[in-house]
């Protein structure tokens, strides 16, 4: 094997454990350094992550969150028709604020009369007891502005491009405006701002277990990726490993030897930094706590979701070890784009989502991190109101949910849409399409202002540009650009 075989393997190798790919566009790893040069000032000295749980292919939230109110579930089940969860078996939410009824989907086959998944009652149980953790933020979408659905069939207020496509409105999903055209994320941002505060320069402060995404993406963070069960070994560097003890020793010879071209040297620091990510994310899992008295064993856990929320709980136990103090993770979980059999299919993600939060969250009030700790919901897109006779298809905005002790939840913030078919829904843009009420931008905005950005031209200005042209105007709404479902960092 020559040198230019064994570097390019030795790549090839390092892509799938640590985000070597992203390192290409990225070499000026140092200015990391500037960009954050405050980060130490804005941290202080406590802890705090946010975990995105990214719902991709659009889940049908008008069918995990659904009107209790006789009046209201009529015309739920007039315009849904066939795929209607029966009020009888929704999970009742009972809000601290006054507001309309609602209830959970009970997370198994609907119509049979099963109780609903304990899972469900579960998570149904953190939004209605006293001091909740849990929020509901109805309507939620991306928009460049507030807009009405004569406005939008005029076209004479501009939306984001590309609506109801699965890639593009993910993207605006996870970047800072809808309108952005860099595939830079507000998660990386912040990272790009507070990275340099956590005592632990190596290793990045956002790590996803389902690989890249737009959201982790910044202008010079580097994320690192692990699965749900953990490292990827890299065999050709693995000492574990007795096989290749002579290609490893050639492989060091080179990456340690004289280095003339920068594009080498820049590999050989990547590499390097590589495979010390690898060799400290290992030994700190060896020491984290396991999880398996909330979670169940790995081999017992049902869902990929809840995998990879207790491989986040343990890589959070193992902070200290890591020593980070700003984190943000990235978690997946496909399957919600559902144009046939969603009677059949959506149950079980809907019962992966609740089995992942609830024991998450109990995770976190184990470790005695709960109030600094804060989970939240996206998707691309919500589902169509009409039915298309086995399933829906794309629509546009849709309920998330946030959980965490800082939040001020057993509420639901921003406005519920009308539920009316057709013509007389003044919320549907279209073929049962709902146009939100609330914008990512507030979502967003509210979750980094809990996480530490400041509210000023290089904090909130600088990473949600256009959330200034939105308010709150929920009931009990703040009148401000945020949503008030998390407090701001003190």
């Amino acid at each position: 094997m020559n040198r230019r075989d064994l570097l390019k393997r030795s790549l090839c190798l390092a892509a799938s454990s640590a985000a070597f790919t992203s390192l290409a566009g990225k070499f000026s790893l140092a200015q990391a350094a500037s960009l954050g040069k405050n980060s130490r000032a804005l941290i202080g000295n406590d802890y705090r992550a946010l975990v995105c749980v990214f719902l991709y292919g659009g889940n049908d939230s008008f069918n995990m969150i659904v009107p209790r109110d006789v009046s209201a579930h009529a015309t739920y089940t007039a315009t849904r028709s066939g795929i209607a969860v029966p009020r009888n078996e929704l999970v009742a939410l009972t809000p601290t604020a006054s507001g309309a009824a609602y209830g959970l989907h009970p997370g198994v086959a609907t119509g049979a009369g099963t109780p609903p998944h304990p899972s469900v009652s579960a998570l149904a149980g953190l939004f209605n007891q006293a001091s909740s953790p849990l929020a509901i933020v109805a309507n939620c979408g991306p928009l460049l502005h507030p807009i009405t659905k004569t406005q939008y069939q005029n076209e004479s207020v501009p939306v984001p491009a590309q609506l109801f496509s699965h890639d593009d409105q993910a993207n605006c999903w996870q970047s800072p405006s809808a309108d952005s055209v860099a595939r830079i994320g507000w998660g990386g941002m912040l990272a790009d701002r507070f990275g340099a505060g956590n005592p632990n320069q190596n290793l990045a402060m956002t790590i996803s277990t389902d690989g890249e995404n737009v959201f982790q993406s910044g202008d010079t963070i580097v994320p690192y990726f692990l699965n749900a069960w953990g490292v990827d070994r890299i065999d050709n560097i693995d000492p574990t490993w007795s096989e290749p003890t002579e290609r490893r020793a050639a492989l060091y010879q080179l990456l340690n030897g004289p280095l003339a071209h920068p594009l080498e040297r820049t590999y050989a620091t990547g590499f390097k930094r590589t495979v010390s990510n690898y060799e400290q994310v290992i030994s700190a899992l060896d020491g984290a706590i396991n999880f398996d008295a909330i979670f169940g064993t790995d081999e017992a856990i049902e869902d990929y979701l809840t995998r990879q929320l207790k491989m986040v709980a343990r890589l959070i136990s193992a902070r200290d070890t890591l020593q980070m103090q700003r984190q943000i993770f990235f978690v997946g979980l496909g399957g919600f784009d559902n144009h046939d059999t969603q009677l059949a299919d959506h149950p079980a993600l809907l019962r992966a989502i609740a089995n992942g939060l609830t024991r998450f969250y109990q995770a976190t009030q184990a470790m005695g991190i709960a109030n600094q700790v804060t989970t939240f919901t996206a998707s691309e897109f919500g589902r169509t109101l009409t039915n298309n006779g086995d399933g829906t298809d794309h629509g546009w905005g849709g309920h998330h949910l946030v959980l965490g002790g800082a939040v001020n939840g057993g509420r639901f913030y921003g406005r519920f849409p009308s539920l009316a078919q057709g013509a007389a829904n003044p919320d549907d843009a279209g073929w049962g399409q709902i146009i939100p009420t609330t914008s990512v931008d507030q979502y967003a905005w509210t979750l980094a202002r809990w996480y530490g950005l400041p509210d000023d031209a290089g904090g909130r200005g600088l990473v949600f540009p256009n959330v200034t042209r939105f308010t709150d105007i929920s009931q009990g709404g703040t009148g401000s650009h945020h949503l008030g479902f998390l407090p701001a960092a003190v």
